[in-house]
């Protein structure tokens, strides 16, 4: 036999001796079984073994996403999502871990909420804005585009900007967020963000993503700082060492949200804007649950019409106006708003 030929038969006998020994537990046919194949929040969760073989199974314990559960467990305190539990079997002085992925929804139906414009003041039409926030009564923009990313302080009433710095060329940026006279700003696709002095705009340091690997919007509860990447999921940032701690996962009682964008923290619930759609979600960052929806799409008709008009892009909470300003990237008007259950 020729080598060669040689050397593959060997491979192949390894990689079939190996399948055998990597499969043999699965020989058992034990499976996790939830009774039900969609679940919601406060559901019961039922879990039990499949045991086709009849073996004699002396013990089960299991875990939802690490977490220890019992065979019953009603969840009214889980985040929502993609979630893995994880069964430990003991039978015949043998143990098998076998696992079962489910989703979790949220257990209500979203209510919408109508927007009244109280005030129009103008906006930099240049301006392709990522990020928006009041600190101190003051209004603070991210904007993005290579070559045209800043960062500014505007006077929201004039549109005149009272400071500014351009960011390097090769950044893109995206959202903003200040907290503690520190102001927190990303960049898109280069998994880096900066920190600077709210006070001078002087960069006092960066920091790199974890498994997040994208920045598109951040905002804080004066403890924490939320981090959205684009998709359906929002990370918790550790404002001490900016690492990511958890993340939460945004669905309604149909699915999940993807999308996230622009996040602003509005009394106690995280307002997302969901890119290309024009629209903002209210969320609950305890679970991940959508418990409103604002449409926003009009107000795109009230501003000039130009080649680069973008989409809605922007929340600004003022909480002394107990208003919200929303704008758009490369909208010419910034729009200041009331909004209410429907």
């Amino acid at each position: 036999m020729h080598l060669s030929k040689y050397i593959i038969v060997i491979c192949l006998s390894l990689i079939f001796i190996n399948c055998g020994k990597t499969n043999s537990s699965k020989q058992t046919g034990l499976t996790i079984n939830t009774a039900v194949k969609s679940l919601m929040l406060g559901d019961t969760l039922k879990l039990s073994i499949n045991n086709p073989k009849n073996l004699d199974i002396t013990n089960v314990s299991y875990q939802l996403n690490g977490k220890s559960v019992d065979n019953t467990t009603i969840l009214n305190t889980t985040t929502l999502g993609k979630k893995v539990i994880t069964a430990v079997v003991k039978y015949d002085d043998q143990t098998e871990t076998i696992t079962k992925s489910i989703k979790i929804f949220n257990n209500v139906i979203p209510s919408y909420y109508k927007y009244e414009v109280v005030n129009t003041y103008p906006h930099d039409i240049t301006s392709y804005t990522q990020g928006l926030e009041f600190y101190n009564g003051e209004l603070y923009e991210s904007t993005g585009q290579r070559g045209e990313s800043k960062l500014r302080k505007v006077n929201f009433e004039t549109g005149e900007v009272l400071k500014n710095i351009n960011l390097e060329n090769q950044y893109f940026g995206e959202g903003l967020t200040i907290m503690n006279d520190k102001i927190y700003q990303l960049t898109w696709q280069k998994e880096r963000g900066f920190v600077y002095d709210v006070n001078t705009f002087e960069k006092i340091s960066s920091f790199n993503y974890g498994s997040s690997k994208e920045g598109w919007g951040i905002c804080n509860d004066d403890k924490t700082l939320y981090k959205s990447d684009g998709t359906e999921k929002i990370w918790l940032l550790n404002p001490d060492n900016l690492t990511e701690q958890s993340h939460i996962q945004v669905y309604t009682e149909k699915g999940k949200i993807p999308s996230l964008n622009e996040l602003e923290w509005i009394d106690g619930k995280i307002f997302a804007n969901i890119y290309q759609k024009n629209g903002v979600v209210i969320i609950n960052p305890n679970n991940g649950g959508v418990e409103g929806v604002i449409n926003f799409k009009p107000l795109r008709e009230l501003v000039t019409q130009h080649d680069e008009l973008d989409v809605l892009n922007g929340i600004a909470y003022h909480p002394e106006r107990k208003t919200i300003f929303v704008t758009g990237k490369n909208w010419d008007k910034l729009f200041e708003v009331k909004i209410k259950k429907q």
